[in-house]
């Protein structure tokens, strides 16, 4: 693959300085502001996509028209997923080839498969040198790469491609085992990847291929220095494909400096167009909200409710809990060993009622989750559009209601509007049969939930322990960590 990456205009007001990295040997992009006082490309939501120059290849009707290696495909038939989604039948036929793909698509569309099975199909023979994988996955969050990691196991198998996993909130030592030992592929995210770069655990020049999932979160997070320090560092003739669930010009920044030429796929203009998927917009009074909160999440079926502050989130889970619902929180403070319990018994459905912040709001999947509620109004149009995602997933029905007082119906209405979205409206009080037609409310059971306190196991005893012991000492038994 020798596609020389081509050199771009970008919008004003900034302008692009082609140079040398004396560090890296290779040529990268610096942005450079055009006088003072100038807005951030954030501060705008349009976004333009570029123009494909190069016309893109067809889409496909069925994954055994694609030029994929036979290991891949009969992993797809055994897996039963034999058509596919409309982003994969796009970009897949462009990707296999080797063009960069710019791909727009709500979470549940199909993503991860567009992205991974191209990655995987042009690393297969390829085997990668300690410290050097050989195709990079960028995500926002430790959930989305452990869903990515999971979706793509078993066809990296079939293909004898090693997968690594690098997040925060996990031991940094195994994960540059991990990469010492070899992987083909590794999933991210940015500051933990930049940790281990930093240690000398792990070089990007052999990356030929490069995925940005979220892509927009990731600059919303802050995350565009360290995804541009990355990109950097990679094969600058490589692949790169990028998807995103909401494009705007940060994005679009990272789409004119790194991809050359992207065909581009838009599988769904917004989550409003997805018409399995139903909005509502709930008016209750502030006194009556606590009460309708409850009678939500005591319905038969699973939900996430999404509220602003992780001490809301820990106020309300035991408010639930105390009230017979089997609840639990999920959050940035909590660890990332007990972020990984609690989505592990929300999907087997020990836990029905998933409360959370924004962490939740991508990366997750659930099968068959039919109703996300917004108790606290998200931030903005995106976070909305990315909190509904949970639910309708990959064809799926499912609904997403917003509990609105009295003194936030003019923000959320501007809210629903920039996302092109026409809920509908329902004044509702806890008790009433209109909120148990719309979300399934009843009154809770009352009968507070017994959390069982995890077993502890008895930390090996040491040589003092011993000695002690034999010596008619009592000694006391230490909590293992």
């Amino acid at each position: 693959m020798n596609r020389a990456r081509s050199s771009r205009t970008a919008p004003t007001p900034f302008s692009y300085d082609r140079s040398v990295n004396p560090s890296a040997g290779r040529t990268h992009t610096r942005i450079l502001p055009q006088g003072r006082g100038v807005p951030s490309p954030a501060a705008h939501e349009e976004f333009e996509p570029p123009k494909t120059i190069e016309p893109a290849l067809p889409p496909v009707e069925v994954f055994a028209e694609l030029a994929m290696p036979a290991t891949l495909l009969a992993a797809l038939r055994h897996q039963g997923v034999t058509v596919p989604f409309p982003i994969q039948a796009a970009t897949l036929p462009n990707s296999l080839a080797g063009r960069d793909i710019l791909g727009r698509g709500r979470t549940g569309s199909g993503k991860t498969l567009a992205f991974g099975l191209p990655l995987l199909a042009r690393t297969a023979g390829r085997r990668a040198e300690p410290r050097q994988p050989l195709a990079l996955i960028l995500v926002p969050t430790r959930e989305l790469a452990q869903q990515v990691t999971n979706a793509l196991t078993p066809y990296a198998r079939v293909m004898r491609l090693r997968l690594a996993t690098v997040v925060g909130g996990m031991s940094i030592g195994r994960q540059a085992l991990a990469l010492r030992d070899g992987a083909e592929v590794v999933v991210a995210t940015p500051d933990r990847l930049e940790d281990l770069i930093e240690r000398g655990d792990c070089r990007l020049h052999d990356v030929a291929v490069t995925v940005l999932d979220e892509a927009d979160q990731m600059t919303d997070m802050g995350f565009m220095p360290q995804v541009s320090a990355l990109l950097d560092q990679v094969r600058p003739d490589g692949q790169r494909l990028l998807f995103s669930a909401t494009p705007d010009r940060n994005v679009d920044l990272l789409v004119r400096r790194y991809l050359s030429d992207p065909v581009v796929h838009s599988a769904a203009p917004s989550a409003g167009a997805v018409t399995t998927m139903e909005h509502h917009v709930l008016h209750v009074h502030e006194a009556d909200k606590h009460r309708t909160t409850t009678e939500i999440a005591a319905r038969d079926g699973r939900v996430i409710m999404f509220l602003d502050t992780t001490h809301a989130v820990d106020k309300l889970t035991e408010h639930l809990l105390g009230n017979g619902v089997h609840a639990a929180a999920l959050h940035g403070g909590r660890s990332q060993p007990q972020r990984t319990r609690t989505l592990a018994q929300f999907k087997d459905g020990q836990v029905t009622v998933l409360v959370a912040t924004n962490v939740a709001a991508r990366g997750i999947h659930v099968d068959d989750l039919d109703l996300v509620v917004n108790v606290d109004p998200p931030g903005d149009h995106k976070d909305y559009l990315h909190r509904g995602g949970r639910t309708a997933r990959a064809g799926a029905s499912g609904s997403v209601v917003t509990l609105v007082t009295a003194g936030q119906r003019r923000g959320v209405a501007r809210m629903m509007a920039t996302a092109g979205i026409k809920p509908t409206i329902t004044a509702v009080r806890s008790g009433e049969a209109a909120l148990n037609r719309i979300t399934g409310a009843q009154a809770p059971s009352g009968v507070p939930v017994v959390i069982a306190a995890p077993a502890v196991k008895p930390a090996r005893p040491t040589a003092a322990d011993t000695s002690a012991s034999a010596r008619g000492r009592s000694t006391g038994t230490r909590r293992a960590a």
